[in-house]
C-alpha cells in the first residue's frame, strides 16, 4: 500500500486513476492545480507524486524542482503528452524518477507505481503515533491505549494528521484551512473551529480530551513529550 499524490487538471482522468489506484489498495489524494500541490506536499507525507505536466497555473516541472530542492524523496512520476526528448531531459533534471506518456492505460500507469515502490527509498508511514494515541491515516481511524477504533471523517482525519506531523507547532485556522482545504472556496475558518469542536469530542470519548490544545489567539497544536 501506498500513499499517492496526483496533480492534475482534468478531473474526468484524475477520478478514473484515483478509483483504480484505490482498488488496488492505495491511499490517493488529488490536487486539481499546481499551487494545491504544493502545498499538500509541504503538509503531508507521500510515497508517490503523479504529476501532470501542463497544468493551468504552475507547471509540474516547477513543482517538481520547488518539491526537490527543499528535500522532497517521494518517487516522482510525469503524465505528459510532451514524449520529446528535451521534455524529458528537464523532467530528470528537476528530480522526477520516470514518464508516462498521455494517453495512457491505466494498466501500464499501475505497473509504473508497483515499479516504483519496489525501488523508491520511501516507506508510506500509515500509523502515527503521539502518547498513547495512534492514528491511522489509511483507515482513517484512531486508537487510545490498544482500546476501541474511532472512525473519523475524511477532513476530521486530515487535520489530525497534519497536526501529528507537525508536533508542538501552533496553526491557526487559516493555516489549517490552506493545508487541508486548498481549492475548497466554501470552507470557512469557521468551518476549521467547526471540526477541531467535532474531533475534540470525539477524542474526548475516546479518553484523550486535552490532545488537541488552544494557544489563545495563536490557534492549535498537538504537544509531543521528547
Amino acid at each position: 500500500m501506498a500513499k499517492i499524490l496526483y496533480v492534475d487538471d482534468d478531473e474526468e482522468i484524475a477520478d478514473r486513476v484515483q478509483e483504480w489506484l484505490s482498488t488496488e489498495g492505495h491511499v490517493v489524494e488529488l490536487a486539481s492545480n499546481g499551487e494545491d500541490g504544493l502545498q499538500m506536499l509541504g503538509a503531508f507525507q507521500y510515497d508517490v507524486v503523479l504529476l501532470d505536466w501542463n497544468l493551468p497555473d504552475i507547471t509540474g516541472l516547477e513543482i517538481c524542482g520547488q518539491y526537490r530542492r527543499s528535500g522532497g524523496g517521494a518517487w516522482v512520476i510525469f503524465l505528459t503528452g510532451n514524449s520529446a526528448i528535451k521534455y524529458k531531459e528537464a523532467g530528470l533534471d528537476a528530480g522526477a524518477d520516470d514518464f508516462v506518456t498521455k494517453p495512457f492505460d491505466i494498466r501500464e500507469l499501475s505497473a509504473r507505481v508497483r515499479s516504483a515502490l519496489r525501488r523508491a527509498n520511501t516507506v508510506f508511514q500509515a500509523e502515527l503515533k503521539i502518547g498513547n494515541l495512534t492514528l491511522n491515516t489509511a483507515k482513517r481511524t484512531a486508537r487510545v491505549d490498544g482500546g476501541e477504533e474511532l472512525h473519523l471523517m475524511p477532513k476530521e482525519a486530515a487535520v489530525l494528521e497534519f497536526l501529528m506531523r507537525h508536533p508542538n507547532k501552533v496553526f491557526g485556522a487559516k493555516a489549517l484551512l490552506d493545508a487541508v482545504w486548498p481549492s475548497d472556496s466554501e470552507v470557512s475558518e469557521g468551518t476549521v473551529r467547526t471540526f477541531i469542536k467535532n474531533m475534540r469530542r470525539k477524542l474526548d470519548a475516546a479518553g484523550k480530551p486535552d490532545l488537541i490544545k488552544t494557544e489563545p489567539s495563536l490557534g492549535y497544536t498537538i504537544e509531543q513529550s521528547n
